[in-house]
């Protein structure tokens, strides 16, 4: 019999975001891979292969369940029948995580395909703890919330990202999801220290750490302009400072994010066991 308790807490070890094509590679000899995570919103149906392959890997991995669509920080309501469908899906899975953005998507009744950015004012601090709750108190457990890639910062901010995040967490409980590459992503991008970033950071309230690649570019005026793509592997500047990030944290589940251009299974795999690596040198 399924011993349930041993997939209720993410371990301390690699993860990779879930896909389908690599289904027979997880199942047969997973390598480093020790839990998976998901994009919630691929799976709020009721029935299917889909389904049924996601039943099967909760029989044998831990499960992160990450939400894309939310708009935690949209000036309107959170979706009704998303939250439904939110619900019904983390109640049969039973996740050992659930978490969402630090941005928004919707306006009125349009979705966005992207996860905008928001001003860090007291009014939008306020916004989003109004809607953390609802959503914690609706799926009945505590998510984390994932710092965002920026291109651009708001005038009108009041705090800093950290500082943001850390009152959040404060306000409702809820746990943060730190993702090292976008940390690097907005750290090129508004030219400030991603080292710093993560002294400033409450890393006791960290559940998750992700990793992904980025593109780079320039902006109108020539400078190095980072896009957060999740296409590639992870560059040596973000590994440096996971490693940076792991010294002051400890141990933490890291997830290897892949979403485009996604690759062969043991491309993705040799991704988990650099991660494996990392946390090999941390003292527990």
């Amino acid at each position: 019999m399924l011993d349930a308790a041993a997939h209720d807490k993410l371990p301390a070890a690699p993860g990779v975001g879930y896909k389908p094509q690599h289904f027979a590679q997880i199942t047969e000899d997973a390598g480093s891979v020790k839990w998976l995570e998901i994009h919630a919103e691929n799976y709020m149906g009721d029935g299917g292969r889909p389904i049924a392959q996601l039943r099967h890997l909760s029989e044998n991995f831990a499960m992160s369940v990450h939400g894309v669509g939310l708009s935690i920080g949209g000036e309107g309501p959170l979706d009704a029948d998303h939250l439904a469908r939110l619900k019904h899906l983390v109640s049969w899975l039973n996740p050992a995580s659930f978490s969402e953005h630090l941005a928004w998507s919707t306006h009125d009744s349009h979705f966005y395909n992207d996860l905008l950015p928001l001003p860090y004012t007291d009014a939008s601090l306020q916004r989003i703890c109004t809607h953390i709750d609802q959503l914690q108190d609706t799926i009945g457990r505590r998510m984390l919330l994932e710092n965002p890639s920026s291109y651009l910062a708001f005038a009108e901010s009041t705090w800093s990202e950290p500082e943001f995040l850390a009152e959040i967490s404060r306000r409702t409980g809820c746990g943060l999801l730190l993702d090292v590459n976008n940390v690097f992503v907005s750290a090129t991008n508004l030219e400030f220290s991603p080292q710093g970033y993560i002294d400033a950071f409450p890393l006791d309230k960290v559940g998750e750490i992700h990793l992904g690649g980025h593109d780079e570019d320039e902006d109108d005026h020539g400078r190095p302009l980072l896009i957060d793509s999740h296409g590639r592997e992870v560059v040596d500047p973000v590994w440096a400072l996971l490693d940076y990030t792991l010294a002051q944290s400890g141990p933490k589940p890291v997830l290897i994010e892949w979403d485009n251009d996604v690759p062969d299974w043991p491309v993705l795999e040799a991704e988990a066991a650099r991660a494996a690596t990392a946390l090999e040198r941390v003292p527990a």
